[in-house]
């Protein structure tokens, strides 16, 4: 999980959150079940559970069979100039998928390009320009990408935004929202797997942060006042976005009858410098403690390669991943109503941004 700013709320809401675990407070026995299973890292239905790793999902898949090499596909990855979406970028073109990689900070994207290069100097690595929180930005990015005459069959809107204090992008919108949720390619992937037969899959990013959100305080317009605002709240109100955003989009594509699933995956609290700042006793010893729930990156990366690739999940749409098992998301992630009324609210706001009119 990356951050580009951690607020000191997020860091206490995490220890507070993890405390109470330590502590047993109301445990369910299912809770208790899926506590240990995790932490003996035992496999699910899939085979594979938390300690699976991003390389050893995707060499199991290439070796199956129901599903056409890795080398017949093409990948965009957004947030790949770090951390898991570096990770899974570096992951899938070890596997032979020619790699998209849309970056804002072209030498971060070019310093991860060269370096999967390095260790395989075959892989087929595009660096195209975008700024995420820019419809602008957005929509050049996307005349350039099909502009190449390339396929696409997997989107991974991996980039994410953490932000402390209220910002807006360039349109106006809350920058959490429109980084973590806004994405614009669904036709050209309707197009590629109805020409070439292979299922185009959608991978949303998301967090088990999203539980955190409750109904009545699910609003972004609420939090565009300064004083209503809170880091924590929008990066989980983002999250819950991505999985309503997957809920909706997977019924749309049933009804059009495309090839193209989405899903949504949780990669895990991954191990990061997040409280690197704070020092002291206490943060220290409970880091210490908590260190012992976290995955590495590889382990983090290994949900998003599992689902964008494997032959299991074929057909799968809609869903919610964990630890590359199909998993419970929360009540309201799961309420198709207001998934459609987020779908339709998003759509308006690219609408108007880009001056276009409703399909």
């Amino acid at each position: 999980m990356e951050y580009h700013k951690v607020s000191e709320s997020l860091i206490y809401t995490w220890f507070s959150t993890i405390a109470s675990v330590l502590q047993f407070k109301v445990l369910s026995c299912a809770l208790m079940k899926a506590i240990i299973k995790y932490l003996a890292g035992l496999a699910g239905p899939s085979g594979y559970g938390s300690k699976s790793t991003a390389e050893q999902v995707t060499r199991d898949c290439s070796s199956s069979s129901t599903f056409l090499p890795s080398s017949h596909l093409t990948a965009i990855i957004t947030g790949a100039t770090s951390g898991i979406g570096a990770e899974t970028a570096r992951v899938l073109a070890k596997r032979g998928v020619r790699i998209i990689i849309p970056a804002r900070n072209l030498k971060k994207a070019a310093l991860v390009k060269e370096n999967i290069q390095k260790e395989s100097p075959e892989a087929d690595i595009t660096i195209l320009e975008i700024d995420l929180s820019s419809f602008a930005s957005v929509k050049r990015f996307c005349t350039e990408f099909l502009s190449l005459g390339l396929p696409l069959h997997i989107l991974i809107n991996n980039a994410g935004k953490f932000s402390q204090n209220l910002e807006f992008s360039e349109d106006k919108i809350e920058m959490t929202f429109a980084t973590n949720y806004l994405e614009m390619l669904l036709e050209r992937m309707v197009e590629t797997a109805a020409e070439t037969g292979i299922e185009g899959r959608i991978v949303n990013v998301s967090s088990v942060i999203h539980n955190w959100v409750k109904r009545d305080d699910f609003s972004f317009y609420h939090m565009l006042n300064p004083r209503n605002y809170n880091g924590t709240r929008a990066y989980a109100q983002s999250k819950l976005a991505n999985i309503l955003h997957a809920r909706e989009l997977a019924r749309q594509l049933k009804e059009r009858k495309a090839n193209v699933t989405i899903n949504a995956v949780h990669p895990g609290i991954v191990k990061t410098g997040i409280i690197r700042d704070h020092k002291g006793f206490i943060t220290e010893s409970l880091y210490f403690v908590a260190s012992k729930l976290l995955k590495s990156i590889a382990q983090g990366a290994a949900t998003t390669c599992y689902v964008a690739l494997s032959p299991k999940t074929e057909g799968m749409s809609g869903k919610y991943f964990s630890d590359c098992n199909e998993s419970h998301s929360s009540n309201l992630a799961n309420d198709e109503a207001e998934a459609h009324e987020l779908c339709k609210l998003t759509r308006s706001l690219i609408s108007r941004r880009l001056q276009q009119p409703l399909a």
